[in-house]
């Protein structure tokens, strides 16, 4: 039993090490320099500064929220799809999700910029044809689409989790009992599979709420969410204080983000950290 004991804790030690020198320091780090002035002295006066960027913060929150919307409106019926799916076409359905995934999120964000750019493949197209450009990149439209692009695939794969592991017989028992396909649906399945939704939503909410390359590529610079602020205040070392400050606000919504998944995940579905 000691072995044992003694084995877990060493197979613990790369872990708990990795996670103090690149989660808890960094945390600790920014909390210093958030309660602290340009001279290291303790200070509330960083905190008066966020109400200097209210309006970032709304529109970074609504940004996400609206990507998050269309993420489930379109990943739900799709995880639903795959789930129901013969096994060869959930597994081409599921290469094709994860395709994209194999490259970098800043390749994939900058070849969805050179095809939907002035100059790009779409516009090109569309010039070719005789149609009028579609001004997208420099757009919320753009900054939105693009958030879409590059976390849809964390809403499907949580949601298709949850579809595949619900029993078929509740579903037959909904159906023995009177109820239709729409009542089938919301009554039953949306239920049952609320975990992977909220899984799906927290995963996708989380990284849009935090993103400063796609705002920057696909907002043509025009767009300054969150992410851009506080990069924009780390590079100056006369404002790295407040973007520590910052920071920490974004620590703290992603933490409230993090306890709503997991308090309305369940032992069969979604991810629970």
């Amino acid at each position: 039993m000691k072995k044992g004991s003694l084995f877990q804790k060493m197979a613990a030690a790369p872990h708990i090490v990795w996670m103090v020198l690149f989660i808890v320091a960094p945390m600790l780090f920014v909390l210093y320099f958030a309660f602290t002035d340009a001279d290291g002295h303790f200070s509330l006066s960083n905190i008066s500064t966020l109400s200097q960027y209210g309006n970032v913060f709304v529109l970074s929150i609504a940004f996400a929220l609206i990507a998050t919307v269309v993420c489930l409106l379109i990943g739900y019926p799709l995880a639903y799809f795959m789930a129901r799916s013969k096994p060869k076409t959930q597994k081409l359905l599921m290469v094709l999700i994860m395709l994209p995934m194999w490259c970098n999120l800043l390749i994939r964000t900058y070849a969805l910029m050179a095809l939907l750019d002035n100059g790009g493949l779409l516009n090109s197209f569309l010039e070719s044809i005789g149609l009028d450009k579609l001004h997208i990149v420099g757009s919320d439209f753009g900054v939105i689409l693009g958030m879409v692009y590059d976390f849809l695939p964390y809403m499907v794969l949580p949601i298709f989790t949850s579809i595949t592991k619900l029993d078929n017989r509740y579903i037959e028992a909904a159906h023995d009992l009177g109820c239709n396909n729409i009542q089938t649906m919301t009554k039953v399945v949306l239920p049952l599979t609320a975990s992977g939704i909220v899984s799906g939503v927290t995963m996708v909410f989380v990284p849009s709420i935090s993103t400063f390359y796609i705002s920057q590529k696909l907002g043509a610079g025009k767009i300054d969410l969150i992410g851009d602020t506080i990069e924009r205040l780390f590079q100056n070392t006369s404002t790295y204080n407040v973007g520590a400050v910052i920071s920490l606000v974004m620590m703290i919504l992603i933490l409230i983000s993090v306890w709503i998944m997991n308090k309305f995940s369940d032992d069969e579905g979604g991810v629970i950290i």
